[in-house]
């Protein structure tokens, strides 16, 4: 029996869950057992990024100069530019860094919210069902909630103004792309991009290995089966 209670734990969380093995569950069992995994998974990447070099210091999410301004840097390191850019790239990060802790609230209302049939979705959809759903229910409020401390963060970086000032002028001649003319609204996105991506990541990560990276909600979600 305990053999097939793991069977089953692997069924419900990972992707390959066919029809038969969720409906085996409550609808409350599975709702809550997704939930806490989700729980888990939100905390994890919250943490991980809401930090001094939770962007800065990880490949995956640094948030670079916009692809426009790199272009650019050369004629900006001739204007005496070079260090302010640097700066601008690391205010560009912090800022990120200080903003996602503002998610948390937001990814948990959504859990909570979550309805019987979004949760069986999710167990039975592809392998970032989850994270899909988190991008529907939630990007607009989190890059609303983003975007005051983006702006407090980089408000005493002389260089984002210019940057905006320069941007602004490059889109006129089709050198700067649209969306990254105001720095502010391009950390913004990088920074919801950094936050799905790491959910991605743990929700990856649970489908892999449920037992390992969740065994108490396993245990939880079966253990009122008799062996």
């Amino acid at each position: 029996m305990r053999k097939l209670l793991a069977t089953l734990g692997f069924v419900l969380f990972t992707s390959h869950a066919n029809a038969l093995g969720v409906s085996d569950l409550s609808n409350k069992e599975a709702s809550n057992g997704l939930k806490e995994a989700l729980s888990q998974g939100v905390n994890k990447a919250v943490s991980m990024l809401g930090t001094t070099d939770g962007f800065m210091g990880n490949s995956e999410v640094k948030i670079p100069l916009p692809r426009s301004l790199q272009k650019a840097q050369k004629i900006m390191k001739m204007m005496g530019m070079g260090k302010q850019s640097d700066e601008l790239v690391l205010k560009m990060n912090r800022a990120a860094e200080a903003a996602v802790p503002e998610a948390k609230t937001l990814l948990v209302d959504s859990i909570k919210k979550m309805t019987v049939a979004d949760a069986k979705a999710i167990l039975t959809g592809p392998q970032d069902a989850a994270t899909q759903y988190f991008k529907k229910t939630t990007s607009a409020q989190m890059a609303a909630k983003f975007l005051p401390v983006v702006e407090k963060a980089t408000a005493n970086v002389q260089l984002a103004d210019s940057y905006n000032k320069y941007a602004k002028q490059g889109a006129k001649y089709g050198l700067v792309k649209k969306e990254d003319v105001n720095i502010n609204q391009y950390v913004t996105q990088k920074a919801l991009d950094g936050v799905y991506l790491m959910i991605a990541k743990e929700e990856a990560a649970i489908r892999q290995d449920p037992v390992g990276q969740a065994s108490s909600l396993l245990k939880k979600v079966f253990g009122s089966i008799d062996n």
